[in-house]
């Protein structure tokens, strides 16, 4: 996986924090933006390397020294781990502090303290990301992840949907997409041919990949050819109820809580680094409809929230299978 695999090369860096007294603060820069000069713009910094004493204040030095402030910052060293992690957002003055520059500092202070990951990103400035959205029959997750994109909630631009699916021309998705110019391509796929060679050639620019209950399984070779991050969605039914319809299974068994689970993609089924988990009480109030609906509301909301974090560099590898999110 990218996150995993992807190294700070991949983006932009930028950033700086405060003193190491803390895990978390917020000062009251929160209304800073809008009361100082328009000329200043928000970055966004992470930070993963070895524990060491001076790393906060190194890097709030590094920010403070180009004129920028610190707007929040979060900390986090896990106990007998040795590793640290940090998300800054700060402001800055691109004119005192070039792009140029805040790479050549940030890269100084990765290799005073031999970092994993130091990366910067800065939103109104940088390209959004580039997804391709790969779904199947069920279309609640990709229809939300559609309109997200078009309201301006999710920093991303689609660059293709790719189905196993073959959608009428007259579909609501097929309209949508033929409105706002997003290619649609159906890929039959059978139990022999996945059609996973002609999925690479349509995703390679992008940053990462997005399944919308792609109701297939990609191989390992899949997932090493491709090289960057893949998000799933999944119903948090599993591991209880498998196979077909597990809705219904869920349902006439009586559960009381359901749940929805993003994780990135591995080549172990449904057991990649979890990003996001939502859950929410069910009753014998509830029919199928109203289940279902509440299954599928968490599904969308689930998915977009991991998405929006893993745009705002919230999401960071820890240990073998497990995430650190800000």
């Amino acid at each position: 996986m990218t996150l995993m695999r992807r190294a700070c090369a991949s983006l932009p860096q930028v950033l700086g924090l405060a003193n190491r007294s803390f895990k978390s603060f917020r000062l009251p820069g929160d209304s800073l933006v809008s009361s100082t000069s328009s000329s200043l713009i928000h970055g966004v910094h992470v930070f993963h390397c070895p524990d060491a004493v001076g790393i906060v204040a190194k890097l709030s030095d590094c920010i403070a020294s180009r004129g920028g402030n610190i707007l929040g910052v979060d900390v986090f060293v896990p106990e007998n781990k040795h590793v640290f992690y940090s998300r800054s957002e700060f402001i800055f003055d691109p004119v005192k502090w070039p792009r140029e520059q805040m790479d050549e500092d940030f890269i100084k202070l990765s290799k005073m303290f031999n970092a994993v990951r130091s990366v910067i990103r800065v939103p109104d400035h940088d390209s959004k990301y580039k997804i391709a959205v790969l779904a199947s029959k069920q279309d609640h997750c990709l229809v939300d992840l559609l309109h997200g994109w078009q309201d301006g909630r999710l920093p991303v631009d689609i660059t293709c949907v790719i189905s196993n699916h073959d959608r009428g021309s007259n579909t609501h998705v097929i309209r949508f997409l033929e409105r706002h110019g997003i290619p649609y391509h159906f890929l039959r796929t059978t139990k022999d041919n996945k059609r996973e060679g002609e999925i690479l050639a349509l995703v390679q620019n992008t940053d990462f990949l997005v399944l919308a209950r792609y109701m297939q399984v990609l191989s390992g070779n899949f997932l090493n050819s491709y090289g960057k991050d893949i998000i799933n969605i999944h119903h948090g039914l599993l591991p209880s109820f498998k196979g077909g319809n597990p809705s219904k299974q869920a349902f006439d068994t009586g559960v009381k809580l359901i749940g929805a689970t993003s994780h990135f993609v591995t080549e172990e089924l449904d057991t990649g680094p979890i990003i996001e988990q939502m859950v929410e009480r069910v009753s014998h109030r509830d029919n199928m409809q109203s289940f279902v609906q509440k299954s599928e509301n968490l599904e969308k909301q689930c998915l977009t929230k991991s998405i929006k974090s893993y745009c705002e560099l919230r999401v960071l590898p820890y240990e073998r299978n497990r995430t650190v999110v800000f």
